[in-house]
């Protein structure tokens, strides 16, 4: 419990209404979409830069852990309040700053929705890429916290290609400011790259820059069904050279696509080993040819081409994941990576894996950057033989030279493999900068390392 002065203080800080104690205010935000749930002791709503820095001053004085929280949509434990304290929800820092259409650029604040942002610079003839299947809900803050990617990261890359500079209260209350509007800029330590995907243990995002694109004036979107998977690896190798690089190449496996049939009652998915859902965009006549060359990839292998409309496909695409609790009441959901050349190599394993343990083993994902969604579906009394499957999973991820997470962080699922891929020496720097930065350990305490 945080002592009363401490609750006085706060609302002195941000008003009595935006500091609640109230159980179910508690409940709600307690966990994020992994459902680990530990409560918090409080839960303070800022509006200012200023008062963030305040709080945390407030903080190192208590010594009350501190947890910054953007939609909860992350996918690793990170927003988890495990050592109670405060939990400091960034909902009501939410406007869209500035959009500059000249220099291709958008301040905003970190609660802002991502999908409202995209749909804000479009109106401008603006495009902002980075497209996590939380977007409709995930906030800016949290995309950059957990440097989120997304389908359309195989040609435009992820959040922190698009992330200019960063204003942040650090753990100790200092307000600082990095990066810059420019493109080029090299003056002192890349602090904001240091930031980035520090899964909200490094200092509170309150204001962000981000790199807008023109928008393509054209896209077009095909879905493959692969009847053999081992014609993957050289499908793979002729789309990633293509003249115009597809924005996205998705891979539903069968599993998945038995699901999502099921649920949607497509008469569609089926009577394939898998499915690549491809998207391109640029010029309308840049598109046709993309299309063209898809086609003619497609009529060398063993593959049909089954062309839908674009919304229509990517319904199919985001309905996978909540489509899955049809094979389990439990999940666990990994976002491992390896380099595309193993693509194969990990999905057969996954497969493996499926029939040695008898427990249903689904992937689905960003296929055209090496990022597979594995999901681990089982019923409660079988937990101990899904974590067994995880330990199997990130062990053949780490021998194909690939990485345990590559947008939803460490966390708190993943905390106990980071020393299987990252060396000692490594992780002691981290935790050298961890304790330089918040040396009374206030910020998100307990994350990416036990």
């Amino acid at each position: 419990m945080l002592p009363k002065k401490v609750i006085k203080a706060l609302e002195k800080i941000v008003g009595k209404d935006c500091v609640s104690l109230k159980k179910e205010d508690l409940l709600c935000y307690a966990y994020d979409a992994t459902q680990i749930t530990h409560l918090p002791d409080a839960v303070v709503f800022p509006h200012s830069c200023e008062e963030i820095s305040k709080i945390m001053r407030l903080a190192n004085e208590y010594l009350f852990p501190v947890v910054p929280r953007g939609a909860g949509s992350g996918m690793s434990g990170g927003a988890v309040p495990i050592k109670g304290g405060l939990v400091l929800a960034m909902s009501h820092l939410n406007r869209i700053l500035e959009i500059n259409e000249e220099d291709m650029w958008v301040w905003v604040e970190p609660g802002v929705i991502t999908r409202d942002l995209k749909m804000a610079v479009e109106e401008r003839g603006l495009f902002y890429p980075p497209d996590p299947a939380s977007q409709a809900f995930s906030t800016i803050g949290g995309n950059i916290a957990e440097c989120a990617g997304g389908p359309k990261a195989v040609k435009y890359g992820v959040t922190k290609d698009y992330v200019l500079a960063l204003e942040a209260v650090l753990p100790t209350g200092e307000i600082i400011q990095t990066g810059k509007k420019t493109i080029k800029g090299v003056t002192g330590y890349d602090l904001t790259s240091l930031l980035i995907g520090s899964e909200g243990t490094l200092a509170i995002f309150t204001k962000i820059l981000l790199k807008l694109l023109p928008l393509p004036p054209a896209k077009g979107t095909v879905l493959l069904a692969i009847r053999d998977l081992n014609a993957l690896p050289s499908v793979m190798h002729q789309l990633l050279r293509a003249p115009n690089i597809p924005t996205a190449i998705e891979f539903i496996d069968d599993l998945c696509g038995r699901c999502v049939e099921e649920g949607f009652r497509l008469d569609l998915l089926k009577d394939a080993d898998g499915w690549l859902l491809i998207e391109v965009d640029g010029t309308k006549n840049s598109v046709e040819e993309v299309l063209k060359f898809i086609e003619e990839i497609a009529n060398k292998g063993d593959i049909d081409i089954l062309k839908m409309e674009n919304e229509d496909i990517w319904e199919i695409r985001r309905a996978i994941s909540p489509s899955l609790y049809r094979l389990g009441e439990k999940k666990f959901n990994h976002d491992i990576v390896v380099p595309r050349s193993r693509i194969l190599e990990m999905i057969k394993k996954i497969k493996s894996l499926k029939k040695a343990y008898n427990i249903p083993v689904a992937c689905f994902g960003h296929i055209g950057d090496g990022n597979l969604h594995v999901n681990i579906l089982f019923k409660e009394g079988e937990r101990e033989q899904a974590e067994i499957v995880t330990a199997e999973i990130m062990k053949a991820t780490l021998s194909l030279g690939g990485t345990i997470s590559g947008e939803h962080g460490i966390g708190l699922t993943k905390a106990k493999f980071l020393s299987w891929e990252v060396r000692p020496e490594a992780i002691d720097l981290m935790k050298r900068l961890k304790r330089t930065i918040d040396p009374n350990n206030i910020l998100n305490p307990g994350k990416i390392w036990p």
